[in-house]
C-alpha cells in the first residue's frame, strides 16, 4: 500500500481491515501498510484510545457494541450448554463453610443450580431466580437482599439493595457481565443496576466473573469496573485465546469450562 497517505487515512484503513478480519497483528500492519513496527504500534494505540479497537499482545482485535439485552426469561436458551459448564466450573471453586454472593443473570443462575445439594454454604443474592433455585435446600442458608425489583432481570436493585450490601461480606462474589473489553473493562447498559453491581463488587474478597465468549470484545454504555478489579474469569472453550492471554498477562486467572 502507498505509504504517503496521511496517518489519519492509514488508521482508518487499518480500522476497516480489523472490522473485516476481526484481528490484525503488528506484522500485518507493517506488511500491508508499509510502515515501521513503531508506527504500526502507534497507529493501533491511537485507534484503541479512540475506542475503535482493542489492543492485544502482538496486535489488535475488533471492538463491537453490545446489542440491547433481552429479558432474562428470553435469554435462558442462549449459549445454554456453555452456561451450564461455566456454572459447574464456578461451583468447583466454592468450598463448604464459605459465604458467597451470586449476582443476577442467566450464567450466574447456572452456578446456583450447580450448588444444589452442597453442604454448609451461605449464599447472598439479589436475584429472585437464584432464591427460587436454592429455596428448600436445607444445607444452604440464603440471604436475599430486598429493594426495587427490576422486572426484566428479576433482580433487586437500587438504594435499599445497596444499603443492605453494606451489611454483608462474602468470601467470593460471582457476577455476570453484559460486555467485557480489554480497553474499557466491564460495562453495562442500565445505570441503576450498574450502581448496585458496584456495591456488590465491594462486598467480596475475591471477584469472579462468569461470562461466555459472546461477551468478549464488546462494550456497553456505562462503566461497571476496570479489569483490574477482577481476580478470576470463568468462560467457555470458544473464547478468544488472544483475549484470554491478554487477561492472564494482566494477572487475571482464566478458567475454561
Amino acid at each position: 500500500m502507498n505509504n504517503t497517505i496521511s496517518s489519519l487515512e492509514r488508521q482508518n484503513q487499518i480500522h476497516q481491515y480489523i472490522l473485516h478480519s476481526q484481528r490484525i497483528s503488528i506484522t500485518d500492519v507493517c506488511e500491508n501498510f508499509s510502515v515501521s513496527e513503531a508506527t504500526a504500534r502507534r497507529d493501533l494505540e491511537t485507534l484503541a484510545k479512540e475506542g475503535k479497537i482493542q489492543r492485544v499482545h502482538g496486535g489488535a482485535i475488533a471492538l463491537t457494541q453490545a446489542p440491547p439485552e433481552s429479558p432474562i426469561l428470553q435469554r435462558q436458551d442462549e449459549q445454554a450448554d456453555e452456561k451450564i459448564r461455566i456454572g459447574q466450573a464456578a461451583a468447583g471453586l466454592i468450598h463448604a463453610g464459605e459465604t458467597i454472593f451470586l449476582g443476577s443473570g442467566t450464567t450466574v443462575l447456572e452456578i446456583a443450580r450447580a450448588l444444589r445439594g452442597r453442604n454448609s454454604l451461605t449464599v447472598i443474592t439479589n436475584s429472585l431466580p437464584v432464591v427460587n433455585v436454592l429455596a428448600g435446600d436445607e444445607a444452604i442458608t440464603v440471604i436475599c437482599l430486598g429493594g426495587m425489583l427490576r422486572e426484566s432481570e428479576l433482580s433487586f436493585i437500587g438504594h435499599i439493595t445497596e444499603q443492605a450490601m453494606a451489611e454483608v461480606r462474602a468470601d467470593k462474589v460471582f457476577i455476570g457481565t453484559r460486555a467485557i473489553s480489554l480497553e474499557y473493562g466491564l460495562t453495562h447498559e442500565f445505570m441503576p443496576e450498574t450502581m448496585t453491581d458496584r456495591a456488590i463488587l465491594k462486598s467480596g474478597k475475591e471477584i469472579i466473573v462468569a461470562a461466555d465468549h459472546t461477551k468478549f470484545g464488546r462494550t456497553a454504555t456505562i462503566l461497571l469496573a476496570p479489569l483490574e478489579s477482577i481476580h478470576t474469569l470463568i468462560t467457555d472453550q470458544a473464547a478468544s485465546r488472544e483475549f484470554t492471554d491478554e487477561l492472564q498477562s494482566r494477572g487475571i486467572r482464566v478458567i475454561f469450562s
